[in-house]
């Protein structure tokens, strides 16, 4: 039997908000994946550390203070620099769509916006994932 998808859903920097992180958090769950959610405040430090601790097979990012051209980037340079390379990183929240293709130069390699369908972010999660 295959082992299950491991997501593990973190809110990075100041943002005290995460209703769509657990809304997330639950349709991926929902569908079989395996959860970790990191909850409120994440460092892209204490995130990735998590992702490798928890053995994750994705990362979704999600953040609506503004920051996410900082903190979205270091998490993936902070992948890189442990020499995480099979870890899809996804983002979500509120992320201007002129800030999508900056994201994914970064590393990051989907962002969802307010009102995306889970099936969407489930889709692309099942299509993407390179596992070993």
């Amino acid at each position: 039997m295959e082992r299950k998808i491991r997501v593990l859903v973190a809110k990075p920097g100041l943002d005290g908000h995460d209703r769509g992180a657990k809304v997330i958090a639950r349709a991926l769950r929902d569908d079989g994946m395996e959860v970790i959610y990191t909850g409120l405040r994440q460092t892209p430090e204490q995130i990735v550390q998590a992702a490798i601790q928890e053995d994750a097979d994705v990362i979704a990012l999600s953040i609506l203070s503004g920051a996410h051209n900082h903190l979205f980037p270091r998490v993936t340079e902070l992948l890189a620099a442990k020499g995480v390379r099979d870890i899809l990183v996804i983002g979500g929240g509120v992320i201007p769509e002129e800030d999508y293709d900056y994201l994914k130069s970064k590393g990051v390699a989907a962002v969802f916006g307010p009102g995306t369908p889970t099936a969407a972010t489930i889709e692309f999660i099942r299509a993407n994932l390179k596992r070993s």
